[in-house]
């Protein structure tokens, strides 16, 4: 643009050009992603015409069986390529985001041997299966407690927004899980028996493990477990066990955030600690209202995260795998919370977009 046209400008726009951030010489290796499902035609329709071409993909197990096995992958991994969407990491079947009162296979968690015994074994083989299908990540939790929330709370245009605060938690942070009273010494033991046994066989066949943080961060003794996973310092030591570079983080931004006294200063920091030590393989990109034991789970553009900059953080550090929603707020004419994660998909790639 010449002198003459920029002068031809009305005010507001040459303004709004200056405040544009600039480019840096990093290049945005990050791409939209979900992890939402059922992973259907209509769901990746959904994905491909709203520019997700890249996700974290799932299949229910047959009943009982409760894992998946290389030919529900192969069919996963086909189906996403016929509407051109990438399959680039799956969920663990049975180490998801629930309480161990909740799960049909505890026994990991739960440190119950030889029943943690098979399904570790489970889950080697899962991790080789994935390399035979070509799936190079997989995220899984290492909770007990699942995801404790005490409501919601009203948002723009009547929306409801996903609520924690501790002084509302009541008997739900005195009621003891079947899994009893777990200090942190009997967490981290089943942590590191677990890793101690994964590990290694993710490292030979070349799969990225990516566990989820404690969500969210909980008082140790919150229904009587110590959730190790559920501070930074705790997610430190996690990544320092078994060091391998197939051994990391579900970055949940959110979730990390929650653990915090000021996040909106503090979380640029922990993800460049994180990121710079390449110990971040897909993270859920959302933004909250609050910190430590008082949050809501906002839209992204209005929670106390400046987004744009936590992007830079990742670019910076060379992140160069998924950047997606997660919790999402709820609407009672959103049902399947399409709208929200639409916002969401759009939300993103204008960030990518302006990062170049």
């Amino acid at each position: 643009m010449n002198r003459r046209d920029l002068l031809s400008l009305p005010a507001v726009g040459v303004a709004a050009m200056a405040a544009q951030p600039k480019a840096t010489t990093t290049p945005t290796l990050m791409k939209v992603g979900c992890q939402s499902g059922p992973s259907d035609d209509r769901r990746l329709q959904f994905f491909k015409r709203h520019g997700v071409d890249n996700i974290c993909g799932q299949v229910d197990a047959p009943e009982g069986r409760g894992y998946w096995t290389v030919d529900d992958l192969s069919r996963l991994r086909d189906r996403c390529g016929r509407h051109g969407v990438k399959l680039e990491m799956v969920w663990e079947p049975f180490l998801r985001s629930q309480s161990v009162d909740k799960t049909s296979r505890p026994a990991i968690m739960l440190g119950k041997s030889p029943d943690r015994d098979k399904d570790i074994e489970t889950f080697q083989n899962y991790v080789r299966d994935c390399a035979k299908v070509g799936i190079p990540a997989i995220k899984y939790n290492l909770t007990i407690l699942g995801k404790p929330r005490t409501g919601s709370s009203p948002g723009r245009g009547g929306s409801r927004y996903s609520t924690f605060r501790l002084k509302d938690a009541g008997d739900k942070a005195k009621a003891l899980t079947k899994a009893g009273r777990v200090t942190a010494d009997i967490y981290w033991e089943r942590i590191t028996y677990f890793l101690e046994r994964v590990v290694p066989v993710a490292e030979e066949y070349k799969i990225r493990l990516a566990c989820h943080p404690q969500d969210p961060h909980v008082p140790f003794g919150y229904a009587g477990v110590d959730a190790v996973l559920g501070t930074v310092d705790g997610l430190k030591k996690f990544v320092a066990i078994k060091e391998s570079p197939y051994h990391g983080l579900n970055f949940c931004q959110g979730t990390v955030c929650e653990m915090l006294d000021d996040p909106g200063k503090e979380i640029f920091d922990v993800i460049h600690y994180f990121g710079s030590r390449k110990k971040i393989f897909n993270v859920h990109f959302r933004n909250i209202r609050g910190g430590r034991n008082d949050f809501q789970e906002t839209f992204p553009d209005e929670g106390d995260i400046d987004m744009w900059k936590a992007l830079q953080v990742y670019r910076e550090v060379g992140y160069p795998y998924l950047l997606m929603p997660d919790h999402v707020p709820e609407h009672p004419d959103d049902d399947r919370e399409e709208q929200a994660f639409a916002f969401c998909y759009g939300y993103i790639r204008a960030l990518l977009q302006a990062a170049g």
